[in-house]
C-alpha cells in the first residue's frame, strides 16, 4: 500500500503524525510519503516537527501529477484550521483531489480535512465526517454531515476528531485492501 499524506505548516499534529506512523507499518517506509510546502522539517501547531518528503509545487509538473495520482492507493487528508485555511487555496492541490475522488480512490479526511473534499466538490450527495464547527460547511456543500467516529460512504473514509485516529486509519486501511 502506497499512501500520500497532503498538509500543510501548522497542521494539527496528532493528525499527521498518526496516520505517517500507522501506515509506516503496514508499508515501505519510502511508501508513505508526506506532501508539505515545506521540504524537510516542518511544524505542526503543537510544534512537534515532521519531515515533508515532497513540495506540493511537484503537482505543478504534470509528470509528477499523473505519478502521484497512479502510483498511491490513499490519500490523507489532516486537519489543523490554520493549514487547511492556506491548503485549501492551493488551486492545483484542489484539483488533484478532484481527480483522484473522480477514479474513486480512497481518501482519509479527518477534523477539518473535510474542507479540501469540499473545496475540490467531492461531498456532493456523500455522507461526511468532520470537525462539528464545520458542520454547516458540509452539509451546504450538499453532503450529509454525521457526527459519528468514523464514516465510510463510497471511497471517503472521514473522521472529526484525533480522539479516533485508530478507528479511522485501521477502516480507511480496511478500505485500501479491500
Amino acid at each position: 500500500m502506497r499512501a500520500l499524506i497532503i498538509t500543510w505548516e501548522n497542521f494539527q499534529d496528532q493528525e499527521v503524525v498518526y496516520p505517517y506512523y500507522r501506515l509506516r507499518e503496514d508499508s515501505n517506509e519510502k511508501d508513505v510519503i508526506i506532501m508539505s510546502n515545506v521540504l524537510g522539517r516542518f511544524h505542526g501547531i503543537m510544534g512537534v516537527n515532521m519531515e515533508s518528503h515532497s513540495l506540493l509545487s511537484e503537482l505543478d509538473d504534470d509528470k509528477k501529477y499523473k505519478y502521484y495520482l497512479d502510483s498511491f492507493d490513499l490519500l490523507v487528508l489532516p486537519g489543523g484550521v490554520k493549514s487547511l485555511e492556506k491548503l485549501r487555496q492551493e488551486k492545483t492541490v484542489i484539483n488533484f483531489i478532484s481527480e483522484w475522488n473522480s477514479k474513486n480512490k480512497i481518501i482519509a479526511s479527518t477534523c477539518h480535512g473535510a474542507q479540501l473534499l469540499i473545496s475540490a466538490k467531492a461531498t456532493q450527495g456523500k455522507k461526511i465526517s468532520a470537525y462539528y464547527s464545520i458542520e454547516d460547511d458540509v452539509n451546504n456543500s450538499g453532503a450529509t454531515y454525521i457526527n459519528a467516529p468514523v464514516v465510510i460512504d463510497q471511497n471517503i473514509v472521514s473522521s472529526p476528531h484525533y480522539n479516533w485516529m485508530g478507528e479511522w486509519m485501521k477502516a480507511a486501511i480496511d478500505k485500501v485492501k479491500e
